[in-house]
């Protein structure tokens, strides 16, 4: 149990705290929807009922992913984010299909505007608040790995949006889910407002289905994400980025064969270089536990497994592209 407790401190903490502000929202929703019976609070409520449970998992299998390789389990636990996340995009998607339909439900049969219209917009501006406020910690913390640049203000914005590939696979998750639930929020206001003041009273029937699909979306992003790190997928620009720190070492011919392969949160690098065939093998020994250091200094790497052997005279590695025939295409 206090194993359990120290890898809890180990877990991203962005998810826990997207997880307690969505636990927060949906209760207040929840109160709003059983006294207004507002379809756009119900779509609102779905979704924040399916950020937090999602988002609660996403903290616990970042934390698991920590635990130390055992003797069965050899390999470490890294996947073990990937495997949740894709159990948690199942969370939302019955979610999301709940939302769709209920949004139907409203076209089809659309009621009269009810007087809870300031008690409405009041919890739904309030949501979108501290769901922003998620959300930009989630920017923070994708913009915090961009270590060889000083990010501030408006550039934050732009600059997560712009590497949000790159991201933790938790943080990712919290990003896309409280964007499309910030952005949600507004589309809801602006349906009751709409179906408040003008004859278009299905309004909130749209924005219910809006809602609804922007999830589908999350779940569609963050599946195929994750199915592909179970798998274990190549990372290429850090395949590329270590081509680039292996030729800086002058003594290293060419590159046979680089793999890095994601794992979670983590990066494993495999390497296979040719060296000059008179060169001792106490100098090969000292070249290569240098060039090992330096791949381990990068963010992410945790394992580098790196072989030698004597140059063949025959260019392996691409410059161009950098990427070896070895490798991951």
């Amino acid at each position: 149990m206090k194993e359990f407790f120290g890898l809890l401190k180990k877990g991203n903490q962005s998810a826990l705290m997207a997880s307690i502000m969505n636990t927060i929202i949906a209760i207040i929703k929840g109160i709003a929807y059983v006294i207004t019976g507002n379809v756009a609070m119900f779509a609102e409520l779905m979704h924040s009922i399916g950020d937090a449970a999602n988002q609660f998992f996403v903290f616990i299998g970042s934390a698991l992913s920590k635990k130390a390789p055992t003797d069965r389990f050899p390999g470490g636990f890294a996947r073990l984010v990937n495997l949740v996340l894709l159990g948690a995009v199942l969370v939302v998607g019955i979610l999301a299909y709940e939302t769709v339909k209920e949004g139907f439900h409203h076209i089809m049969e659309p009621p009269e505007p009810n007087q809870w219209f300031w008690l409405n917009i009041g919890v739904l501006g309030l949501a979108a608040i501290l769901e922003a406020s998620v959300l930009v910690k989630a920017m923070k913390e994708i913009t915090a790995e961009l270590a060889d640049e000083d990010i501030k203000g408006l550039k934050i914005v732009t600059k997560s949006f712009q590497n949000i590939s790159h991201a933790k696979p938790a943080t990712k998750l919290v990003f896309l889910e409280d964007l499309v639930a910030t952005g949600g929020a507004v589309i809801a206001i602006l349906s009751i407002i709409i179906a408040t003041f003008t004859p278009f009273h299905q309004a909130e029937g749209y924005a219910s289905i809006l809602i609804g699909l922007a999830l589908f979306y999350v779940v569609g992003r963050i599946f195929l994400d994750n199915a592909a790190g179970v798998l274990g997928v190549a990372d290429e620009d850090m395949e590329r980025k270590i081509g680039q720190i292996v030729f800086q070492e002058p003594h290293i011919k060419d590159i046979q064969e680089l793999m890095v392969v994601k794992e979670g949160e983590e990066l494993h690098v495999e390497l296979r270089v040719e060296l000059d065939p008179d060169m001792s093998i106490g100098t090969a020994s000292k070249i290569l536990a240098g060039m090992e250091k330096k791949i381990l200094m990068e963010k992410g790497v945790t394992e580098v497994i790196i072989e030698s052997d004597k140059d063949d005279q025959i260019q392996t590695w691409n410059e161009t592209d950098e990427k070896a025939p070895g490798s991951y295409q």
